[in-house]
């Protein structure tokens, strides 16, 4: 297994990182296993967040009295100095821990500087002064505010989504983060689920300078990724293949799944009812056409257009568009016009 130096952090960490968002969606016990199993088998970077519900505090369990042998980033989405230290103190507290390695702005919608009038970056100067972080990190979904971050100068770590769906823009991002001795930390390394192959995904992220922290729910899931430490994954004609066909498939408009767009005006379950076309195809189970589904995906004909998910999509999505299109693939799938 290759390992990855963050930058200018000097962090020095396998390939193969956890990411802890999907960890609130199992209870503690499960969650404390996953994350020391992961551990054992040679992960050594977690990477959390103070929006992802009780993420940390089943991080902080599970790695209680240890903290010397793993590092640990969190996020902020704070935009005003005062959430910015209720967070870092909640984090810290719910981590067990007096420190972070990377405390991170969360998806933001600008490039934070000082004297910018918000007192973000200065707080977090004086956060890593105190030495309550030890590197000041930021995450985008937006290739224009990555960019800028990048010419900034002023941010250790970049963390932003990139697979092998990457565009010659993504790839160039990764480039200038290397030029600028900047960590990229490579978030939704499966597009949010909708590649289903590790070993093609393991095989892309290890031609370039990035660490990918691969969201984790179940044991099996983790496995995959664990596998990797004994036999690494090799870009072979194969998965060219497959990372040919599937980009010929799922390049140009598609949902990530990650759910910024929420809440919907009229309760259309919009992260997953956007992709259910790629979903029920890539990833079959007859739950995708339950009753309960059916419901769920016929809401979207009371979409009333107000915009609210337009302007909260960190990737520009024209969602009313996707949403409707899949309902008519979707009303196709289910009388049996289509087979899939």
């Amino acid at each position: 297994m290759k390992t990855i130096t963050l930058g200018k952090t000097g962090i020095v960490t396998p390939q193969n990182a956890f990411g802890a968002l999907p960890v609130q969606r199992v209870d503690m016990q499960t969650a404390v296993k996953i994350l020391r199993r992961a551990y054992e088998g040679g992960m050594t970077f977690f990477d959390t967040a103070r929006a992802y519900t009780d993420s940390e505090e089943k991080l902080g369990a599970a790695f209680d009295g240890m903290r010397d042998k793993i590092y640990i980033t969190s996020k902020t989405m704070a935009t005003t100095p005062e959430k910015f230290w209720d967070d870092l103190h909640t984090t810290l507290k719910n981590l067990r821990t007096d420190y972070l390695d990377i405390y991170q702005l969360h998806c933001v919608s600008r490039c934070y500087a000082p004297g910018d009038g918000t007192g973000m970056y200065e707080a977090m100067l004086k956060a890593k002064e105190q030495g309550k972080i030890r590197h000041i990190g930021i995450t985008a979904h937006k290739i224009g505010i990555a960019e800028e971050i990048v010419k900034s100068g002023l941010y250790e770590t970049l963390q932003f989504p990139f697979c092998y769906l990457a565009t010659d823009r993504d790839i160039a991002l990764v480039k200038a983060c290397e030029a600028a001795n900047m960590g990229f930390i490579a978030m939704k390394g499966l597009s949010g689920g909708l590649l289903n192959n590790a070993a093609a995904c393991m095989a892309f992220m290890s031609q370039y300078p990035v660490l990918p922290i691969w969201g984790v729910q179940r044991m099996e899931e983790l496995e995959q990724w664990l596998a990797f430490f004994d036999k690494p994954a090799e870009m072979t004609d194969e998965i060219k293949r497959i990372i040919e066909k599937d980009r010929a498939e799922l390049l140009g408009n598609f949902c990530r799944g990650c759910g910024y767009c929420a809440p919907c005006t009229v309760g259309i379950v919009i992260n997953q009812c956007a992709r259910m076309s790629q979903m029920i195809r890539r990833s079959p189970s007859k739950t995708w056409l339950s009753e309960e589904w059916q419901r769920e995906m016929l809401k979207i004909e009371d979409c009333i257009n107000c915009g609210a998910c337009l302007s909260r999509c960190p990737y520009e999505l024209p969602i009313p568009d996707l949403l409707r299109k899949n309902l008519e693939d979707y009303k196709k799938i289910v009388s049996g016009e289509i087979k899939v």
